[in-house]
């Protein structure tokens, strides 16, 4: 009942994900390929695919809807790509999925055991629903800059937020009313989460009230799942996630709804 996935993605010319799966993992466990699930007639990264395509491509990783999922990654920080497979689990309707905390890199520190044996998972249905709920359109986004039915907490460095330093080849700024909340801020030195009363004091310095609407945002969806994951240890279930991000908003949204000091100061 359980199926523990290897959710690891990077830079191609840095890193080869699939290549580090195949030389060692938790054993037991799936490679979750983050670019083979996702919507690839899109021009953004890694926007969710199609509830079927999601069914079919976990359920031959052998997932059922009574399947406990953990996610983990082998980021240096810790935990990078894994919150996004979970967050990704839970918008189509599946509850029981975890974060192993800490991630591989501390799985292997702690001297847990690792495999290179690839495992054949028995294939499974998965019925997906979509919870739109947990997802933001860029449509909706616009409509929030006058409405502000939700507040918005965008996960990028804090350079990137305010426009300062351009962000992996793009101009960069943020969605007017957005809070920063760099998603490395939930992380500890050791790469584990930090504790559920130091998460709510970082949303509380930042003046986000968990107890009202909110929505992450970040440069393609990935990190802004870090938030979600933050409010979710506090007790709030129900952190939307802007799929489009900035990638999306850069080439949409009008000039006045991007924010950025560099455009103020030209």
């Amino acid at each position: 009942g359980l199926r523990v996935l290897d959710a690891s993605w990077y830079p191609p010319k840095e890193r080869n994900a699939r290549q580090e799966f195949k030389e060692r993992h938790i054993p037991g466990a799936a490679f979750f390929d983050i670019e083979e699930c996702r919507d690839k007639s899109s021009p953004y990264d890694f926007m969710l695919p199609s509830e079927s395509h999601f069914a079919d491509y976990v359920g031959q990783l052998g997932v059922s809807n009574d399947t406990h999922v953990v996610v983990y990654d082998g980021d240096e920080v810790g935990t990078f790509y894994a919150p996004r497979a979970w967050w990704m689990f839970r918008a189509f309707g599946h509850k029981e999925v975890s974060v192993l905390n800490g991630g591989f890199k501390n799985w292997v520190k702690e001297g847990h055991p690792v495999t290179a044996e690839l495992s054949q998972p028995t294939p499974a249905v998965f019925k997906a629903r979509l919870n739109r709920a947990l997802v933001k359109t860029f449509e909706e986004m616009v409509q929030n800059v006058s409405s502000l039915k939700f507040q918005v907490v965008d996960s990028r460095p804090e350079g990137r937020f305010r426009g300062t330093e351009l962000d992996q080849g793009l101009e960069s700024g943020h969605i007017p009313g957005a809070v920063n909340i760099p998603f490395h801020s939930f992380l500890s030195e050791t790469g584990h989460e930090k504790s559920i009363e130091e998460i709510q004091e970082i949303f509380r310095e930042k003046k986000v009230d968990l107890s009202k609407p909110l929505t992450a945002t970040c440069r393609k969806g990935v990190t802004a799942c870090q938030i979600a994951l933050a409010a979710f240890l506090c007790g709030k279930q129900d952190v939307a996630v802007y799929d489009g991000s900035w990638s999306e908003w850069f080439h949409r949204a009008p000039p006045h709804y991007k924010v950025s000091e560099l455009k103020r100061n030209k």
